[in-house]
């Protein structure tokens, strides 16, 4: 007898700590019998198996505990190859997929280019596998620890994974722009097969079916518990808005670097402006019920002022590799910006230009200097992960070196080269509410931290407040 295939309806909303998050389907229902959903490999795996559609497109611990139970850690998530926290671990182990089941942590393992211009070195190594050596290549192979990013929104990516590795055409150009993103996720697919599910390559059909699939999503926080639907009354929230999204390289690029010559708009985000004051002089919009729920009103508030304080509070950018140490910027110690100077794009949140930042979410708060990175990196419980010493030449003064300790030298194990080193992209940001924990590494268990690193961070000097505001809004997107 033939197996049913599981069907969701495109829309369906999915519960999350706050709410509920949905997804559109371009093609209509989700079937789970394409090339998404298949196991293309050798151990199980499919492309469902981290990017769940009732987990916002990832995956979350709380799932990964469950599956783990459920399964008494059968389950193909917790292949040894990537599904523990080193490859020659027992399987049947439950500690050795620690990282995986507290933090959604998978291991990604880089091998060094072959003359790169630093040199690493382990200084702390809590499984025994941080650099070992690669029997393919004879060089080093890095092991780091990441979250698994979302396979949907991906019309608006300028950079194809944390660290880039995957974005084999640019995207930085609207007329090359499909194209290029069909090369790069076709790409990816091929290698996510090949490394994490343990196989050949997958057919070009069956490539064809996964790229088209994932392009055809839109995934966002469709309704808030306390504020209700995100589309009530005017708002632009859920996926069925953002589907919709007009979107080209470059756009708002908060750097100067829209190509239509348009300047930097710091309102990236305009999806709450009709909640600004919804409770106003006793003020119905379209006569329903609910909006004389003042519980409701007061949600609502609190998203839309939100968004206006991500889009307008002033910060201070300082140490972040990528803008204070940018030549063609001037090099400034000091950059004067909001949160929407690195997620510019309009009501998505993530960087329109391929521009890979060091935000510190990976330094080590033993080693620096900087007062606003250590007291950033103390609100955050990051995960216990190996940590490298990464020494590049000091240009000013020959024969020295400059010293990184990090947990992920980041774009730097790519390239190669010191200016890479600890540098990422920044996540697109609808359906966060769904997919903690936050951070490339995981490092921020809850919105909470996350703000209040990001108020350290860029001494945005909020209130208590001023947090449950961004927060609310966050948990919105």
């Amino acid at each position: 007898m033939a197996m049913s295939v599981v069907i969701i309806p495109s829309l369906e909303p999915f519960p999350d700590p706050t709410g509920a998050v949905s997804t559109f389907n371009a093609a209509g229902a989700i079937h789970e019998n394409t090339a998404f959903f298949q196991p293309l490999g050798t151990n199980g795996r499919t492309c469902a198996t981290c990017h769940q559609a009732d987990e916002a497109f990832s995956i979350t611990p709380g799932k990964i505990q469950q599956l783990y139970e459920r399964s008494h850690g059968q389950d193909p998530l917790f292949a040894v190859v990537d599904g523990a926290n080193c490859p020659t671990d027992n399987p049947k182990d439950r500690a050795a997929h620690s990282l995986l089941l507290e933090r959604g942590l998978i291991r990604i393992g880089i091998v060094l280019p072959a003359s790169p211009q630093f040199q690493i070195s382990v200084v702390h190594d809590p499984y025994g596998c941080a650099i070992t050596t690669d029997p393919v290549t004879g060089r080093p192979l890095v092991s780091v620890y990441r979250r698994p990013l979302p396979t949907t929104n991906l019309r608006y990516l300028s950079t194809i994974m944390f660290d880039g590795r995957e974005t084999l055409s640019p995207l930085n150009n609207a007329l090359t722009f499909p194209t290029n993103l069909n090369t790069d996720l076709t790409a990816q697919a091929v290698n996510a097969v090949e490394t994490h599910a343990q196989g050949q390559s997958p057919s070009p059909e069956q490539l064809a079916e996964i790229v088209q699939f994932e392009m055809g999503l839109s995934t966002a926080q469709v309704r808030d518990d306390l504020a209700g639907r995100l589309d009530a009354h005017g708002a632009g929230g859920g996926a069925l808005a953002l589907s919709s999204q007009a979107y080209y390289p470059g756009t708002n690029d908060a750097l100067g670097g829209d190509p239509t010559g348009a300047k930097f708009n710091s309102s990236a985000f305009s999806l709450y402006t009709p909640w600004e004051q919804p409770s106003a002089n006793g003020h119905r919009y379209d006569g329903r019920d609910d909006w004389n729920d003042k519980e409701k009103n007061y949600t609502r508030e609190q998203i839309a002022a939100g968004e206006v304080l991500f889009n307008t509070r002033a910060l201070t950018i300082t140490g972040v590799r990528g803008l204070n140490d940018n030549a063609a910027l001037g090099s400034p110690a000091s950059i004067a910006g909001n949160c929407t100077t690195c997620h510019d794009t309009p009501n998505v949140g993530n960087h329109s230009v391929a521009l890979p930042l060091d935000i510190a979410t990976s330094r080590q708060a033993g080693y620096e200097t900087n007062s606003a990175i250590v007291s950033a990196l103390r609100e955050l419980s990051a995960p216990d992960l190996p940590i490298f010493e990464i020494r590049c030449p000091d240009p000013a003064n020959p024969g020295a070196t400059i010293n990184y300790y990090t947990s992920d030298p980041g774009k730097g194990l790519v390239t190669g080269l010191c200016s890479d080193v600890n540098r990422g992209k920044g996540p697109v940001l609808r359906g966060l509410a769904g997919r903690a924990p936050y951070f490339h590494n995981g490092a921020a268990a809850n919105l909470t931290e996350l703000v209040n690193f990001y108020n350290q961070r860029f001494q945005m000097n909020l209130t208590s407040e001023e947090k449950a505001q961004l927060i609310a809004f966050l948990n919105s997107l």
